[in-house]
């Protein structure tokens, strides 16, 4: 599924959504940002911004100079801590006094394998990490965030990453980086868990949404479409990736260059790092089984 060529906003201007909704672009567009991160404005009073976005004087003046006389800042909430989501928090904050909420620093909600992997000296690939982020205030799975006009569920959706949250407005929901209509998420190990991330897709696909606001591109219309696209895109490829070990074992680069045989060499260790994170979850899952010790190195055999 391609992005819409017609969404290409202008940088720093708020875009009324729906009454009480505004979305502010981050002049940070890139391949792996599309025009460049969402940062939504939620209230008409005290206001709730939803990922700041990246560190930009130019960004934080915007999202500032959208606010009215009668209306502040009250909440500063970050849906995870790559470097296109939370690095204006801090300067946010301190212009406005108002607290970070999020689900906690890098490496919370991390699952155990993923732990276990960082150990061994696995680094992530991808957008980058915010090292430095700590919240003021932690999050939690199910919790209710409360403005003057308006509430917001925490659904924690770890997977893209282990922090990760989507937030439930009424029929709304904000997805950040776990669905969006430009692309399907990133999942690389160890930030990123396959296993996580479908739950996750499930468990959002079980909501009754109207409308998704993800962290780049356009809102999604039909959500429940969309997710199906995205479940049945990953099957998909897990069924690439069982058919190939079915014909021989391999290692996750061998498989990515017997599977996308079509992509160019320069994006070869992107696709083996999304190759990789089937392998680990086919191997939680006892479909699939490294030789040795789980990493990124290792030759992965089909179990029966």
């Amino acid at each position: 599924m391609q992005a819409p060529d017609d969404f290409n906003p202008p940088a720093g201007q708020a875009f009324e959504l729906q009454p009480g909704l505004r979305r502010i672009l981050a002049p940070n567009p890139s391949p792996m940002t599309y025009r460049g991160t969402n940062t939504y404005l939620l209230g008409t009073r005290d206001c709730a911004v939803i990922d700041p976005g990246p560190l930009s004087d130019v960004h934080l003046e915007a999202i500032l100079s959208a606010l009215t006389p009668s209306q502040r800042i009250s909440h500063i909430i970050v849906t995870h801590t790559h470097l296109d989501h939370s690095p204006l928090a801090a300067p946010l904050a301190l212009r406005t006094g108002a607290p970070v909420l999020a689900f906690g620093g890098p490496e919370a909600g991390r699952s155990a394998v993923m732990q276990e992997l960082a150990q061994k000296g696995l680094t992530g690939g991808g957008e980058g990490i915010d090292t430095a982020f700590r919240p003021d205030i932690e999050l939690t799975d199910g919790q209710v965030i409360t403005g003057n006009d308006w509430q917001l569920e925490v659904i924690h959706t770890p997977g893209h990453l282990g922090n990760h949250i989507a937030l439930g407005w009424g029929q709304t929901c904000f997805t950040a980086d776990h669905v969006m209509g430009w692309a399907s998420s990133l999942v690389s190990p160890p930030d990123g868990d396959l296993t996580d991330f479908m739950q996750a897709c499930h468990r959002l696909r079980a909501g009754d949404w109207s409308v998704f606001h993800a962290g780049h591109g356009a809102p999604i219309t039909d959500p429940a479409a969309r997710l199906d696209w995205l479940i049945q895109h990953r099957t998909a490829r897990e069924a690439q990736i069982l058919s190939a070990l079915e014909d021989r074992p391999g290692t996750a680069r061998q498989l990515a260059e017997r599977i996308y045989t079509e992509t160019p060499a320069a994006l070869l260790p992107a696709a083996t790092r999304n190759v990789f994170a089937h392998l680990v979850d086919l191997t939680v899952r006892s479909m699939a089984s490294p030789k040795g010790v789980l990493s990124v190195e290792a030759e992965f055999t089909r179990l029966p």
